[in-house]
């Protein structure tokens, strides 16, 4: 049954063509309290591999931290003039521990017993804890914050704010300066959020993109 309150296709379309990767933010310009969070709210909604959530969205707001990150993202002027700052940390060496602690929330949260749920621990453990290294457990849990960041981006675009996503960053010594190292995460990748100035050039660009058909292939 079609929801009326549904967007149309063509204000989808209007929002992601308006939306670009932000060089230049205007400093004055703050993301609202209620805007921001709405954001927050829809990376909670953000989907992941059997629900798990291997992820850490730090806020980063402090003008002093957010100095210190300055040189360890070579510079790039979206760190300190964006209104927010959002690093988002994959859990590192993911383990059958952190799917107990899953399966416990979602039986309270589902109003159902935890032996119920036996089944689809045991589809998780051995699917993802049992399946993989460690390495590459790493490297899943990094693929779920890329979903995280798309679901950042095109929420954010939805309700007219700015973002910039960024992978031309030092992973290691942002690790450092957030003390994420001792909490068992690691810097996934990281975006700039808040208001474009009205000197950014690339505002206006018009977007590189292939060709639908080399893109697509229906089968």
């Amino acid at each position: 049954m079609k929801d009326h309150n549904n967007i149309t296709a063509s204000q989808l379309l209007g929002r992601l063509n308006w939306r670009y990767a932000t060089k230049q933010f205007d400093p004055n310009q703050k993301i609202s309290a209620n805007d921001w969070t709405a954001l927050e709210d829809a990376l909670l909604l953000t989907p992941s591999s059997g629900g798990l959530q291997p992820w850490k969205f730090i806020v980063v707001t402090d003008p002093l931290v957010r100095a210190k990150l300055l040189p360890a993202s070579y510079g790039q002027s979206q760190i300190t003039d964006a209104s927010h700052l959002v690093v988002l940390a994959a859990k590192k060496n993911f383990n059958e521990a952190d799917v107990d602690a899953f399966i416990d929330h979602a039986a309270r949260t589902r109003g159902t017993s935890v032996e119920s749920l036996a089944p689809f621990r045991a589809m998780l453990v051995g699917g993802i804890v049992q399946s993989m290294d460690e390495q590459a457990r790493d490297a899943w849990a990094r693929n779920q914050a890329y979903i995280a960041l798309g679901n950042l981006l095109t929420s954010a675009a939805l309700i007219g704010i700015d973002a910039c996503p960024m992978e031309g960053f030092d992973h290691a010594q942002y690790d450092q300066i957030l003390g994420l190292t001792a909490q068992g995460y690691a810097t996934a990748v990281i975006a700039a959020l808040g208001y474009r100035s009205a000197a950014d050039k690339y505002a206006a660009a018009p977007k590189v993109r292939f060709p639908r058909e080399k893109v697509f292939a229906h089968v």
